[in-house]
C-alpha cells in the first residue's frame, strides 16, 4: 500500500467558523462534509483556502456502505464530483448503514453494522463498487455507537483488518469514537489499535463528547477531553499519522479555543518518534508498498486504487439476511416497532430519542423560520417530536422539514390563524404546490388513524 501523502494538522471546515478557519495560523488542511458543498458553487472561503495551498478533503456521510443495498450510483458520482472540484487526494466515508429500502426508512445518522461474516461480505462488495466508481482513493471511518448487535462473530480489530485485506481500502481512525465504544460497548481501544493494519491509516479524527447516565455521547459540540488526547498519543506511539483533524459541528467556541485545541493536538502528534510499521515500508501486495514506490508518494487517482482480493459476488440471500436485520433495528429506532431480540432495550430507547432530537435540531437549522412561526424553540421542539413519533423519515432532512409543515397544516395547526397562514405560505413557497384542501386533510387524517 502506497504511503499516504503528508497532511499535517487540520480542522473540519464548517460555514459557522469559516472566517475563523481562514485566520488559524499553522493550519495544514481542512475536511468538508461532502453533502454540504456544491461542486459548481464552492464557498468563497474554501476557494481562498485552496488558493493558499490548503488541501481540502471531502468527507461523505450518506453513502451507507454498510447497508444491505448496493451503493447508489448517483451518490457515488456526486462524491466523486466533489473530490475533483476540490482537488482532493482522497475521499472518506463511514463503516455504517444509514437507511433501509424495505421498508423505506432513513436514520439521518450513522448506525453500526453487525460484525458478522454476512455483514462483512456485503460491506466489502459495496466498498469495491465504490472504489471502482470513485476517481480518487477511498478511506473509511470507524464510527461511534450507543449499542452492540447480538450474535457478533468478529472483534472490531478483526472486522477492520479483514476489510482492509479484502478491499485494500484505507482506514480513517477516529480516536474519539474508540473512546465512545469503550464506554458504551466495553471495547478496549488499545486492543483495536494493536489489531488493525496501521499501514492502511489515511488519517485520524479527534473530537469531543460528553457522558450522561453512563452513556458517552459523541457530540462534536464539546472540547476534546484529555482521555481522547491520550488515545491519540496511544496511536502516535504505534505509527506517525499522515494527518490529524479536529472535528467540531455545534456550539462552536471562540477562535482562540479552537486554536488552543489544535495546538494541543499538534503537541501530541509531534511528541516523539513512533514505532515503525514494517508493512508500510516493505513488501508488496495489499499490505505493503509496491516495489519502486518512493516515500511521500501521493495516493493515485485511478479508480479502484489499491484494491485487495476479489472473491465472487455476494449471494442475494446474504444481502437479504443483512437487510432483514437492519430493517428490524431501524424500524424499532424510528418507527416505534418492537426492539429485535437480543438488543439492549434501554440503549435502543436512548438511541431512538437521540435520533428524534437530532432530526428536530437539523430541521431547525435547515428551516429556521419554523421555530419562529411556531412560537419559539420550545413549542417547535414539542411539535416536531410529536410528529416524529408517527412519521419516520423516508428521505433527507429538507424533505422532512416540508413533511413536518404539511403534517401540521393537515391537522389545522398551529392553532393561531396568523401563524397558520405564515406556515402555509412557507410550505407553498418551498413545496411549489397548494396546501391540501380540507377534504384531503380529513381523508389523510382518517387514513392515519386507520393505520
Amino acid at each position: 500500500m502506497k504511503p499516504m501523502a503528508h497532511l499535517g494538522v487540520g480542522i473540519g471546515w464548517r460555514p459557522e467558523i469559516a472566517d475563523a478557519v481562514e485566520r488559524l495560523s499553522g493550519l495544514d488542511w481542512v475536511e468538508v462534509v461532502a453533502e454540504n458543498v456544491c461542486p459548481g458553487h464552492l464557498p468563497e472561503s474554501l476557494l481562498r483556502l485552496r488558493e493558499r495551498g490548503t488541501r481540502v478533503v471531502p468527507h461523505g456521510v450518506s453513502l451507507g456502505l454498510g447497508g444491505a443495498d448496493r451503493p447508489d450510483p448517483a451518490k457515488l458520482a456526486a462524491l466523486g464530483e466533489r473530490a475533483v472540484a476540490l482537488g482532493a487526494p482522497l475521499v472518506t466515508e463511514h463503516i455504517a448503514f444509514v437507511r433501509t429500502s424495505s421498508p423505506v426508512l432513513e436514520a439521518g445518522h450513522l448506525l453500526p453494522v453487525p460484525r458478522t461474516r454476512d455483514a462483512l461480505d456485503v460491506l466489502c462488495e459495496n466498498v469495491r463498487i465504490a472504489q471502482d466508481a470513485l476517481p480518487v482513493p477511498l478511506a473509511l471511518e470507524n464510527i461511534a455507537a450507543l449499542f452492540s448487535w447480538p450474535g457478533e462473530e468478529l472483534t472490531e480489530g478483526q472486522f477492520l483488518t479483514e476489510l482492509v485485506e479484502r478491499t485494500g481500502v484505507r482506514l480513517l481512525i477516529d480516536v474519539a469514537n474508540l473512546h465512545t465504544n469503550r464506554v458504551n460497548r466495553g471495547e478496549d481501544p488499545a486492543a483495536v489499535l494493536d489489531a488493525i493494519p496501521l499501514e492502511a491509516l489515511a488519517y485520524v479524527h479527534v473530537a469531543g463528547g460528553i457522558e450522561r447516565g453512563g452513556v458517552w455521547h459523541d457530540t462534536h459540540a464539546h472540547p476534546v477531553p484529555p482521555v481522547v488526547l491520550d488515545l491519540l498519543a496511544e496511536l502516535r506511539s504505534r505509527v506517525e499519522p499522515a494527518g490529524v483533524l479536529l472535528e467540531r459541528d455545534d456550539d462552536f467556541p471562540p477562535e482562540a479555543e479552537l486554536a488552543g485545541e489544535l495546538a494541543a493536538i499538534r503537541a501530541v502528534v509531534t511528541a516523539g518518534p513512533a514505532a515503525p510499521v514494517e508493512a508500510a515500508t516493505a513488501g508488496s501486495g495489499p499490505a505493503g508498498t509496491a516495489p519502486g514506490t518512493e516515500p511521500g508518494t501521493e495516493p493515485g487517482t485511478e479508480p479502484g486504487t489499491e484494491q485487495g482480493t476479489h472473491p465472487g459476488p455476494v449471494a442475494e440471500s446474504v444481502r437479504t439476511r443483512v437487510a432483514l436485520g437492519q430493517a428490524a433495528l431501524l424500524s424499532a429506532l424510528v418507527a416505534g416497532t418492537p426492539v429485535p431480540e437480543g438488543f439492549d432495550r434501554r440503549r435502543i430507547r436512548v438511541q431512538a430519542r437521540a435520533l428524534a432530537a437530532k432530526r428536530a435540531d437539523v430541521v431547525a437549522k435547515l428551516a429556521p423560520e419554523l421555530p419562529v412561526i411556531l412560537g419559539g424553540p420550545d413549542p417547535y421542539r414539542a411539535a416536531f417530536l410529536s410528529y416524529a413519533k408517527s412519521r419516520p423519515m423516508t428521505s433527507g432532512y429538507r424533505r422532512d422539514a416540508l413533511d413536518f409543515a404539511e403534517d401540521l397544516l393537515i391537522r389545522d395547526l398551529p392553532a393561531d390563524p396568523a401563524a397558520r397562514r405564515r406556515l402555509t405560505t412557507w410550505w407553498r413557497d418551498r413545496a411549489g404546490a397548494r396546501p391540501p384542501r380540507r377534504i384531503v386533510r380529513w381523508a389523510r387524517t382518517l387514513a392515519g388513524r386507520a393505520a
